[in-house]
C-alpha cells in the first residue's frame, strides 16, 4: 500500500480510524475514480467557457427523453421518510454533534464541507464522533467538568453525513505521492466504519452530495457507491444520497441528477449563498445584467429564486424524491429578546413559505428554533410524514426564469460592500484556525457566506457598480480603503495576537481573491493551502 499520512501532529485515537483495512478501502476507491473525477473537474471548466460564450444556460437537448421519461427514484427508506426539521453543523467537536442529535430534529446532516475546516484533526475527529455517535457511546466532558451524553428519552436525529466537494484534495494524506480526493477520503473512512453499525440500528449510510455542477457528477458518485457496497458486502442500494442543487447548471440538470442516481438517490435541497455564487461564477464574463444586488436583499422571494425553489419541488415529487429547503442561519440572542422575537417571526415565514410550497423539510442551525420549524411543517403535514404526493403539477418554469437576475432587484449599497468584507474576513480566519463554523452578528456563518460575500465585491469591481446608497463607484482603491476600516475594526474586536495570527492573513486571501482581474472559483483552495502550509 503505497499511501502516505503527511500530518505531523499527533491526532488522539486517530489509528482508531486510520486502521490499515480503512485505508486499503480508501486508497481503491481512489485508484478507481480519482481519474474520472480529475475529467470532470475539467469538463467545468469546459461547461463555463460555453456559457461564457454564449452568456446563457438552457435545458440539454441531449437529455431530453431523461426529463420527459417514466421513471423515480427507489423507495425512500423507513428512517428517511420523515425529515421535516433537519439540524445542520459541523461533527466536530463532539459536544456539537452531541447537541444536534439530542435536538429533536428528525435529521442532522452531519457535515465536513461547509461548516467543516477540513484540518486532518478536524477530519478525523468528525469520524470518531460519527462512529461512536452510530454505537451510541459518544460523550463529551468540558475542561469544566460539564458533561454531555446521548439523550435516551427521545429518538435521536437521524445523520446525514455530508463529505466534501469533489473539488477539494485531502492533502494530508497522498497515495503515490498524490493527494487524495478529499469527498473520497471523507466518504470512505466514514462507509468503511459505520455502514454496518448504522444499518444495524435500523438506518443506514445516508449522504449530502455537495456542489455538483453536471450530472454526470451524481453519475460518478452512483459508481462509488456501488463499488463501495460490493467490497465491504452491503446489499446494493443500501445508501441513500441527497444531492444539493446549489450551482446555477445544476438547476438545469435536476431531473438528470436524480435520474443518474436513481438507485441511490433520496431527494434534493435548495441552498441559498452557494447558489447565487455559482451565479456570479458562471455569468462573471456576461456582464451587468448579472449583477447581483445586495446579498442581504435577494431574498427567497425573488422570482429567479422562486422559479428554482418551486421547479425543484416538482421535480423531485414527480420522480418520488424529497424536496428540502433552505438553511435558517439565525443564531439566537441570550440578551435581547426584541431582536429575538423579529428574527424567529422571520423564521417562521420562511418556513411557513417552504412548508406551503411542497418542500418536505427544512434546515436550521440552531437547536432552539428546531421547535419553530417543526412547529409550521406540523401544521402542514399532520400526520403524514412527508408531502411526495403533491406533485405541483401547475408549475412551469423557463430556462429564462432561471436566470433573470434583474428580477432580484438593483440594490447595491456600499454598507453592504463592509459587510461583506467582515463577514468574508471574519469567517476565513475563523476557518484558518481549525473552525469551520461561527456566529457573526447572530447569523450561522459558513463558507458559503464568505464565497458570496467575496464574490460580490469582486463582481462590483468587474463591473463598475455606482452603489445606490452612496453614489461612489466600486473600484479596487474604494475596495481597498474599505477592507482597511474592516480590518481595523475586527483587530479592535479580537486583539493584536489573534488578530495577527489569523486575521491578517484571512484578509491577505480577501483580498486577493476580491480585487484580483481573475476569479477563483473557491476561496477555501487558497485558505487550505494556507491551513497545509501552516502545519494545522
Amino acid at each position: 500500500m503505497t499511501i502516505e499520512i503527511t500530518d505531523r501532529n499527533p491526532v488522539e485515537r486517530a489509528g482508531e480510524i486510520l486502521t490499515d483495512d480503512a485505508l486499503a478501502f480508501v486508497e481503491n476507491l481512489h485508484r478507481r475514480f480519482a481519474p474520472r473525477r480529475a475529467e470532470l473537474l475539467e469538463k467545468r471548466a469546459e461547461q463555463r467557457r460555453r456559457v461564457a460564450d454564449s452568456g446563457t444556460l438552457d435545458f440539454d437537448p441531449e437529455t431530453r427523453e431523461v426529463r420527459e421519461g417514466d421513471w423515480k427514484v427507489a423507495p425512500v427508506p423507513p428512517a428517511l421518510q420523515d425529515r421535516r426539521v433537519e439540524m445542520t453543523g459541523p461533527a466536530t467537536p463532539a459536544k456539537m454533534a452531541i447537541n444536534a442529535l439530542n435536538s429533536g430534529a428528525k435529521v442532522w446532516l452531519a457535515d465536513l464541507e461547509d461548516a467543516s475546516c477540513p484540518t486532518w484533526g478536524n477530519v478525523i475527529d468528525s469520524v470518531l464522533n460519527l462512529r461512536d455517535a452510530a454505537r451510541g457511546t459518544l460523550s463529551f466532558t468540558s475542561p469544566e467538568g460539564k458533561s454531555y451524553a446521548l439523550r435516551t428519552d427521545a429518538p435521536l436525529a437521524t445523520v446525514v453525513a455530508r463529505p466534501r466537494g469533489w473539488h477539494m484534495d485531502e492533502e494530508h494524506l497522498l497515495i503515490d505521492g498524490t493527494p487524495a480526493v478529499g469527498a473520497l477520503v471523507d466518504f470512505g473512512l466514514h462507509f468503511f466504519h459505520v455502514a454496518q453499525q448504522l444499518i444495524d440500528n435500523g438506518e443506514g449510510p445516508y449522504y449530502y452530495l455537495p456542489k455538483m455542477e453536471s450530472y454526470l457528477e451524481p453519475r460518478l458518485w452512483a459508481e462509488v457507491f456501488a463499488a463501495a457496497e460490493e467490497s465491504l458486502g452491503i446489499e446494493r442500494g443500501t445508501i441513500r444520497a441527497t444531492m444539493l442543487i446549489e450551482t446555477i447548471p445544476a438547476a438545469f440538470q435536476m431531473e438528470e441528477f436524480l435520474y443518474e442516481l436513481r438507485e441511490y438517490a433520496a431527494g434534493l435541497n435548495a441552498g441559498r449563498w452557494d447558489y447565487l455564487f455559482s451565479i456570479i461564477k458562471y455569468f462573471r464574463d456576461s456582464g451587468d445584467r448579472f449583477v447581483l444586488a445586495d446579498r442581504s436583499a435577494v431574498t427567497m422571494t425573488a422570482p429567479l429564486m422562486r422559479a428554482y425553489t418551486e421547479l425543484l419541488v416538482k421535480t423531485c415529487h414527480r420522480r418520488g424524491a424529497h424536496a428540502m429547503g433552505g438553511m435558517a442561519a439565525l443564531i439566537p440572542s441570550r440578551k435581547d429578546e426584541e431582536v429575538n422575537k423579529a428574527a424567529f417571526e422571520k423564521v417562521r415565514n420562511d418556513k411557513t413559505r417552504e412548508a406551503n410550497d411542497g418542500f418536505d423539510g427544512s434546515w436550521v442551525a440552531h437547536p432552539d428554533l428546531v421547535p419553530v420549524c417543526k412547529e409550521v411543517f406540523d401544521g402542514v403535514l399532520g400526520e403524514k410524514p412527508n408531502q411526495v404526493d403533491r406533485l405541483r403539477e401547475e408549475v412551469e418554469v423557463t430556462a429564462e426564469q432561471l436566470i433573470d437576475v434583474p428580477s432580484a432587484g438593483d440594490q447595491r449599497t456600499e454598507a453592504e460592500l463592509h459587510a461583506n468584507l467582515y463577514v468574508a474576513i471574519a469567517y476565513t480566519a475563523v476557518w484558518l484556525s481549525g473552525n469551520g463554523a461561527v456566529a457573526i452578528h447572530n447569523l450561522m456563518e459558513d463558507a458559503a457566506t464568505a464565497e458570496i460575500s467575496r464574490s460580490q465585491i469582486w463582481q462590483q469591481i468587474q463591473n463598475g457598480v455606482v452603489y445606490t446608497d452612496t453614489g461612489n463607484t466600486a473600484t479596487r482603491e474604494l475596495v481597498t480603503e474599505a477592507l482597511e476600516t474592516q480590518k481595523q475594526k475586527l483587530r479592535g474586536e479580537v486583539g493584536d495576537d489573534l488578530y495577527e495570527r489569523f486575521y491578517e492573513p484571512a484578509a491577505g486571501i480577501v483580498a486577493d481573491l476580491a480585487l484580483s482581474d481573475d476569479y477563483a472559483d473557491f476561496l477555501t483552495t487558497p485558505a487550505y493551502e494556507w491551513v497545509v502550509a501552516n502545519g494545522r
